[in-house]
Formats: structure tokens, sequence, C-alpha cells
């Protein structure tokens, strides 16, 4: 006779593979964990393989289990989302959200007003950081999905959009002129500041770093006084500013790949159908 699996087995195996500890995901459940033990043997039984590795520190999982939460995960969203349309319910909650300066200049009044009017009972909450600040965000949990930036011939990357950068200056400025070039960058570990540095060094031509940060009204403000070059995402140069080119003596910078980054493998109802909004807009915007 074959047994199927059953949603609250399922959820209660996501609680425990995501706090490792079963009195975590216990409270996360509302279950004693002698009954999350229980769940966890029929669970087992029910597929026939060990799921869980119980250690001193807490619970790991088996070959086996990591197979499992990755079909969990999305078994669970279904379910949920199924549930919630046959009930006439919307999406509500609080969704934690990040991206580069840059890109929520650019994107974020268009995606936030979009999936706010599609789903009013929402809640978003934005930061802003550099890339690789939002990786360590995402590592602590403490957003839920990120727009982040990858080289564009990363392999295996989903990229949305591809985002040229650009050399961006004062329209009267003499710092595209100078030698050696003095450049404002973002911060050290990004992509917008280690290629053009990459950039300059392949062509030979000399520069120093007169200013970085992490912040783009800091970058921009550089660029606006004359006294720096800066490397900005094409959509993200203000009116006011010059794109430099090749004629001017700068060599051309590569595209970096925007894509989504999330928090865990199986993202909640609430994120999954934000991501889903992103690439469906995000392209177009």
């Amino acid at each position: 006779m074959s047994q199927s699996l059953d949603i609250d087995l399922l959820r209660s195996f996501v609680a425990i593979a995501e706090t490792g500890v079963l009195g975590q995901a216990a409270l996360r459940v509302g279950r004693t964990q002698s009954a999350l033990s229980m769940q966890m043997q029929r669970l087992e039984g029910i597929v026939e393989q060990p799921l869980l590795h119980r250690t001193g520190r807490g619970v790991t999982l088996t070959a086996t289990g990591e197979r499992l939460l990755v079909r969990a995960g999305e078994l669970l969203r279904r379910h949920d989302e199924a549930l919630a349309e046959l009930r006439g319910e919307q999406l509500s909650g609080v969704l934690r959200f990040s991206c580069p300066d840059d890109y929520a200049v650019v994107f974020l009044p268009y995606l936030l007003q979009s999936f706010a009017s599609l789903h009013p009972r929402v809640q978003l909450e934005v930061m802003c950081a550099p890339t690789p600040r939002l990786h360590e965000l995402l590592a602590r949990h403490a957003v839920d999905l990120a727009l982040v930036s990858v080289a564009s011939d990363v392999a295996g990357a989903d990229v949305i959009r591809h985002e040229p950068l650009v050399w961006v200056a004062h329209r009267d400025g003499a710092a595209a002129s100078m030698d050696p070039l003095p450049l404002a960058l973002g911060a050290l570990d990004a992509l917008d500041h280690r290629l053009p540095r990459q950039a300059l060094e392949a062509a030979g031509r000399a520069y120093r770093l007169a200013y970085a940060s992490s912040s783009l009204s800091g970058l921009v403000g550089m660029a606006r006084s004359g006294q720096a070059v800066i490397v900005l995402t094409r959509t993200a140069v203000p009116d006011d500013l010059q794109i430099l080119t090749a004629v001017q003596g700068f060599p051309d910078l590569p595209s970096v790949g925007v894509t989504l980054a999330f928090d865990r493998e199986a993202p909640t109802a609430l994120t999954a159908a934000f991501a889903a909004h992103v690439r469906k807009f995000l392209p177009a915007a």
C-alpha cells in the first residue's frame, strides 16, 4: 500500500532543518519535542530512509534529508498558495528586501508600487547595501531576499537583467583628463570597485583612489564636484552627469548581472511571490 507525504510532517521537517535544534523547531510548529520526534519517525518510515543525524549539538540532515528539504519547500509553498487562493485570502505579512543603492534609485519605486497594488496587506521593509554586505545579511537571515550583482559570466547564475557599467563625470570638470586619474568608487570588495581598477590597469592608465564609499549619494556628489570620475550602472546615471567613452581614453567596462538571492533554500510563499514579481517586471523596468 503506497503512502503519501503529509503536509504537517513536511512542515515540521522544514522547521527542524532550518533551526537545527528540536526545541526551537517545536516552538515554531507548536508541538512538544517528543511529538516532533514521533513525526520524524513517521516521515522516515514513509520515505524508508533516515533523514536526520541527531548529535549532542543539534540535528543535521542526511543526504536524503537534503533532497527532501528542496522538495518539501516547494510542496509547502504550492499547498499554502492553493489554500489561500481557495479561501480567497490575500498575501499578508512582513517581507524584508534588500538591494544596492543604485538599483534602489532606478527599480524600487516601480517594483514596490506595483507589488503593493497587487498585495496591499504585505508590509515591505527595505534595506540598501553593497552586494557583499547583502550576502552577509542573507547568511544571518536578517533579510528574506536581495537583488544582488554578479559577474555576467558567472556559470549557473539566474540573471534577470544585465546592467552595463560606465564611467561618469561632471560635464565641465577636469577630472577625466587628470593624470593620475582621480577615482571615486564603491565598496572595496564590490564589483563596481574591482572591475574599473582592473580595466584601468589592463589599459596601462595611472589612477589614484580619491574616495571610496558604499553611498551612492556620496559618489554622485564627488562626480558633481568635478574632483573625481565614478562608475555607475548605466540606468543610474543622473541627467546632469556625462558618460565617458573610449574616445575620451576610458576602457570599456563589462556588464554586471542582476539576480535574486535568498536567505534559505525553500522561501516562504510571500518571498516566492515577490521574487516572481521581480522576475516578471524587472527586465522591462
